[in-house]
């Protein structure tokens, strides 16, 4: 059995859409499609705490 290991963001705090590696990992983190994704970076900014708050369906959105 092969152990395939994908690799985690440089920075897990921004979303680089970018990068289709890291667009696919965010994918699978949030468990939402690339249009939502891409949505809410477009909504919220490239914060990953304010994309989840967002997709999560929070009222709240932290500012850091």
């Amino acid at each position: 059995m092969a152990f395939v290991f994908e690799p985690i963001p440089a920075q897990r705090n921004v979303i680089e859409l970018d990068n289709p590696r890291e667009v696919n990992w965010w994918i699978k983190r949030f468990g939402c499609s690339e249009e939502q994704l891409r949505a809410a970076v477009a909504e919220v900014g490239s914060s990953a705490a304010k994309v989840e708050q967002l997709l999560d369906g929070s009222d709240i959105i932290v500012t850091v």
